[in-house]
């Protein structure tokens, strides 16, 4: 989630009032704002994601909670200690959070362990352990609409009886400290990105937040009219037109049979009815198709864990392969394919499949990726039901990702476009006609340069200030700059190009061949270093998942090459290299505006759609990357003459896979690329360590997955393109109009809305809530004709 405080008071059009009243106070908001912890309560961008979905619906005026788990811990905060990372717990909570308030009148049991009973009334879980989900609420402001929303966080509790009514009575002390087991539920975020380890206490979470959050939209559901009962028992038909459940990758999987214990073996429902109002229900979007992010859950644990979701999952498989038995008799390969249980050494339940199975809807993140979900990854399924699976490409949310990061350039589109693009993106298409005219071209190059002031350098005339209108600042690059010189005591020129590199560190991501050209541009100047150089700033950050050999030393090699080029006085300020320590949210905010080059360029394929490539469009930066991901849509809406495209496409990646890879023969073809991987290998820039990055080379040569040779000749060309338009500033600014002109599709208001028209069956409405202070008539309160309906 980032920081808040900013955040608030944009939305709530406040942020001069309070710049204002704090400055009176002597105070200065920037510093104030640089005091908040960031909020990391997820891996990347499948948890930003998430967080600009919560602006975007209540912008939109959705009813939507959002629900989570409140770790104590968040993602580490990442040091680098000799150019190696190290993690640190983050204490996010130290100082206390000031935006969320606890609802220990809604706390809800969870149960673990136990067995199963079996009678004539049904089944019956029991001699559990039961763990408390205490509420924390935070608030989620729309845009200058009076519409607040809620993020509900659990936290886990011990019931005060923990451990006192059974093993433990003698020994009250450690019945106390015993407590602490089930507190460990909430203490910390798995820190994998794009990676599944099959840890107890990770299954634990995933069914403590699943188990929590159903438990309390039944009761909103059961409180509301709709929830009608009959006598006794409420009457759930129309479940599914008042709740919606949008299962963000298979984390929450274990939602579905859980939702199936509730009404089968709580509310009494008949199987067949459970089923159809719980597929109803519930909606999949699939965020990866790397084999090893796919969950896969061994059947003991979930067994020990979960007996009675175990039973149901069995039963739901039974059903799901009795009626492809029906269609395709005799197949039994497709059965085996198409099972919720995978047979082998151990048997493991694929949750990809049982979510496929109980949602009524499935869908990837980017165009490509929906296609290859649908063609390659679940072939089987798409082809029983095809109109199952469809396509949202992912959004950012424009408010924190340009007025708030980038007041000055929102500001600049504003005095040309008006205000409204804020809430409707589209309008960006505006600024075309702007393409050719001169002074905005500068204007332009000045946000993201050095010359004229910064932040509300002139007082706004716009109605509510659109931006803050004090103090006045540097421009975007200079900032930074300045920002990089007191963190890294490196000296950075400012007008130098910013080539950013920032995501996860991950093999797929290929931060190696950003390396490579690293290594490549250093070997050009030392052979000629009168040779005209147009003068690169290379910032590559991200963290790694502690337990991930190769993202480490990927770290440590980039580090390594920083620290020859850095000091090299034959290179100078042509190149430099920092590695940026623990990217996170506020982090982003700073870099991404400063920004000349985004750097997308995984192999084509494997990005399901990046959304931090979307942030660099929007800010006024240039792409280079490959068709991958969201990549594809941006180079349709500007015109891939305006972005840098280079390398493989899928089909060439199929053709290469069915040839089999060879890195050895471009080794062999490509002198630049054989000497800078001998450098590597040779200890060049590891002199103390010769050996050092062995396991990187051997991979390289051996067993890379993401054919970073492969692309490297192309990718080394692209960035000469990109060099040779840079040194003419005009003709860089006119692309980079363009490309702002066409971010709008990637706004996630448009996301939410197609959500919502294609998946919820809800109708979003822009309708502004009379502010508190005004008599509220019913009408206009900005819902649909379901009045309660909530999207969760």
């Amino acid at each position: 989630m980032g920081r808040t405080l900013q955040n608030t008071m944009i939305n709530l059009g406040l942020q001069n009032a309070c710049d204002e009243a704090v400055y009176q106070l002597g105070l200065d908001m920037e510093e104030l704002e640089e005091i908040e912890e960031d909020a990391g309560l997820g891996n990347g961008g499948l948890g930003r994601l998430a967080a600009c979905f919560l602006d975007s619906m209540a912008t939109l005026g959705r009813a939507a909670p959002g629900y989570g788990i409140r770790y104590e811990y968040g993602i580490f905060n990442q040091k680098i200690r000799d150019g190696w990372q190290v993690e640190e717990a983050d204490d996010w909570l130290r100082h206390g959070n000031p935006w969320e308030k606890a609802r220990p009148e809604y706390m809800l049991p969870v149960h673990f362990y136990g067995r199963v009973e079996h009678s004539a009334s049904g089944a019956k879980w029991i001699d559990t352990q039961v763990v408390l989900a205490l509420p924390y609420d935070t608030p989620v402001p729309g845009y200058m609409n009076n519409t607040v929303n809620t993020m509900r966080l659990w936290s886990a509790r011990a019931p005060n009886d923990f451990n006192l009514r059974d093993f433990n009575v003698g020994d009250y002390i450690q019945a106390v400290l015993d407590r602490n087991l089930a507190e460990n539920i909430s203490r910390v975020l798995y820190p994998n990105d794009n990676f599944f380890e099959g840890k107890e206490l990770r299954l634990k979470q995933e069914y403590f937040v699943v188990a929590a959050t159903l438990q309390d939209i039944i009761r909103r559901f059961k409180a509301s009219k709709f929830g009608s009962t009959d006598s006794v028992r409420t009457v759930f038909d129309s479940f599914p037109e008042q709740v919606a459940i949008q299962l963000n990758d298979t984390h929450p999987a274990m939602a579905i049979p859980e939702l199936m214990r509730i009404f089968v073996d709580i509310e009494k429902l008949p199987w067949d009815k459970a089923w159809d109002i719980t597929k109803r229900t519930f909606a999949y979007t699939n965020h990866t198709v790397l084999p090893e992010a796919l969950e896969r859950w061994p059947v003991d644990l979930v067994e020990k864990l979960l007996p009675r979701h175990l039973q149901i999952i069995y039963e739901i498989n039974q059903r799901h392969l009795d009626h492809i038995a029906s269609l395709f008799p005799n197949d039994v390969d497709r059965l085996r394919r198409m099972s919720l249980i995978e047979e082998g050494d151990t048997k493991r339940i694929n949750m990809a499949h049982l979510c496929i199975v109980g949602s009524h809807a499935v869908n990837g993140v980017a165009k490509i990726h929906s296609e290859i979900v649908k063609t390659q990854v679940f072939e089987d399924f798409a082809a029983l039901e095809p109109e199952k699976f469809q396509n949202k490409t992912n959004g950012i949310t424009p408010r924190r990702w340009l007025l708030l990061c980038n007041p000055g350039l929102a500001e600049l589109i504003a005095e040309k476009i008006g205000e409204d693009y804020v809430r409707d993106l589209s309008q960006l298409t505006k600024l075309h006609k702007f393409v050719d005219d001169d002074l905005f071209i500068r204007e332009v190059a000045k946000v993201k340069q050095v010359r004229g002031a910064g932040r509300g350098s002139r007082e706004l005339t716009l109605p509510r200030g659109l931006t803050r209108s004090l103090p006045p600042a540097q421009e975007n690059k200079v900032k930074f700059a300045l920002y990089l010189e007191k963190e890294y005591k490196v000296k950075i020129n400012p007008s130098s190009m910013f080539d950013v590199h920032v995501k996860r560190i991950h093999e797929y991501k290929r931060q190696l061949m950003n390396c490579l050209h690293i290594i490549t541009m250093y070997n050009r100047i030392r052979r000629d270093p009168a040779k005209l150089f147009v003068p690169r700033t290379v910032i590559i950050g991200g963290k790694a998942a502690p337990g991930y050999h190769m993202a480490k030393m990927i770290i440590k090699l980039i580090n390594a090459v920083a620290q020859v080029v850095n000091n090299d006085p034959m290179v100078g300020s042509k190149l430099k290299v920092i590695f940026l320590e623990n990217y996170r949210v506020s982090l982003a905010e700073k870099v991404i505006p400063a920004t000349d080059l985004s750097e997308q360029i995984s192999t084509a394929g494997t990005e399901a759609s990046g959304t931090g490539n979307m942030k660099f469009m929007l800010n006024g930066a240039l792409t280079i990357g490959t068709m991958d991901g969201a990549n594809v849509e941006m180079a349709e809406e500007a015109g891939e003459e305006n972005l840098f495209i280079f390398g493989m496409r899928v089909e060439d990646v199929t053709e290469l896979d069915r040839k089999g890879y060879n890195a050895q023969l471009y080794y062999d073809r490509l002198p630049e690329l054989k000497q800078a991987v001998d450098q590597i290998k040779s200890g060049f820039f590891s002199p103390k360590d010769p050996n050092l990055f062995n396991d990187v080379v051997n991979m390289l040569f051996h067993h890379d997955r993401f054919k970073v040779f492969a692309d490297y000749e192309a990718y080394v060309k692209c960035q000469e393109k990109v060099s040779e338009l840079y040194l003419n500033s005009k003709a860089w600014t006119k692309m980079v109009i363009r490309n702002i002109a066409a971010a709008g599709k990637f706004s996630s208001d448009r996301t939410i809305k197609e959500y919502a028209r294609d998946i919820w069956h809800v109708e979003p409405s822009d309708l502004k809530i009379p502010p508190p202070n005004e008599p509220r008539d019913g009408a206009g309160t900005g819902q649909d004709k379901t009045p309660n309906g909530t999207a969760a």
